[in-house]
């Protein structure tokens, strides 16, 4: 079969940039397509099969004219272009940036990087209470914090309130020195985290002082009313029923709410219901709350949990399928 060949001008700048350290991008895009791609006097020759040449060559459209906008190309956007590419979905990275939210206090963008997280966006936008499940690295949190902060700053809410249940992660601590608060920081600390990047220590000291910014566990909740806040419950899956009821029940007017969780990685006892997975099932199809599932597609972290995340979705998948065969077994 004869190789089928594209010519794509670049300049030298943006070639640098396309190319990633040691030409690392490009060799990821040349091992992914089975294309050859080589600088030649200003251009890109992109050679190879006519179909996987093509792809290239509007993949790497996108990613210079994403570059020209001012954002950085980086190896997570790198990789999930390679993916959208191979699943025939064209212009992914060129609307992130419809759905700008804000800059950390280093200056970087804040935006989706994702189809999956732009969805997310823009229902945080749109509806008063919205679910963001998926698993770890997904930015359900930190989209969450960035959106939250933003109406704060707008003037769209008066404050903001972020809980999660004080659960220990599979393993006991024992006992926490020191006051209360103390006791339960480091159970927040993610929370913290997040609050610190995007506006700063110090700002977020000032407000945290003033009582406009509340970091608390999920107990500190009940009995409670929470009118005119953006309110952000995260690892919900670690809520029992009665605590999900109660946080859901305290909302009041002017308040968003963002519950961010995912069920693959429960610390609850054994036998306790999930709150989260209840109220998936209870609330679908009320008006005003959405429902957001991210997936290892939209993983944002290093390429590796990308592929740890995707791994165990198949040994679940595999696993749920060898019970159920089983169960049908014994039927018969």
């Amino acid at each position: 079969m004869t190789d089928y060949t594209m010519l794509l001008d670049i300049d030298q700048r943006s070639m640098q940039k396309l190319f990633g350290t040691n030409d690392s991008y490009i060799r990821k895009v040349e091992d992914e397509f089975h294309v050859s791609v080589i600088n030649r006097d200003g251009a890109l020759k992109i050679t190879g099969e006519k179909a996987s040449v093509k792809k290239v060559y509007r993949l790497l459209q996108e990613l210079l004219e994403i570059s020209s906008k001012g954002t950085e190309i980086e190896e997570q956007s790198v990789n999930y272009a390679v993916m959208m590419s191979k699943d025939n979905e064209d212009d992914g990275l060129l609307t992130m940036d419809e759905d700008f939210i804000c800059h950390t206090i280093s200056n970087k963008p804040v935006m989706p990087k994702t189809i999956g997280q732009k969805k997310y966006v823009r229902a945080m936008k749109d509806n008063m209470i919205v679910f963001g499940l998926g698993p770890a690295g997904t930015g359900k949190t930190f989209l969450a914090m960035a959106m939250a902060i933003t109406a704060f700053k707008n003037n769209e809410v008066g404050r903001i309130i972020l809980t999660r249940p004080a659960i220990e992660a599979g393993e006991k601590l024992g006992f926490l020195p020191g006051d209360l608060q103390s006791k339960i920081d480091p159970y927040l600390r993610p929370l913290y985290d997040a609050l610190y990047q995007i506006m700063g220590a110090e700002s977020f000291q000032k407000n945290m002082e003033k009582g406009l910014i509340e970091v608390a566990p999920l107990a500190y909740m009940r009995g409670r009313t929470l009118d005119n806040a953006y309110i952000i419950l995260d690892e919900a899956q670690n809520t029992t029923e009665s605590q999900m009821k109660m946080f859901l029940t305290r909302i009041g007017f002017g308040s968003k709410v963002v519950i961010t969780g995912d069920s693959s990685q429960k610390d609850l006892t054994v036998g306790t219901k999930s709150g989260l997975d209840v109220a998936v099932k209870v609330l679908s199809g009320v008006d005003g709350i959405a429902f957001c599932n991210l997936t290892s597609k939209d993983v944002v972290r290093h390429p590796l949990v990308q592929k740890i995340v995707k791994a165990y979705e198949d040994y679940e998948t595999r696993q749920k399928n060898f019970s159920q065969r089983n169960r049908n077994t014994r039927k018969k």
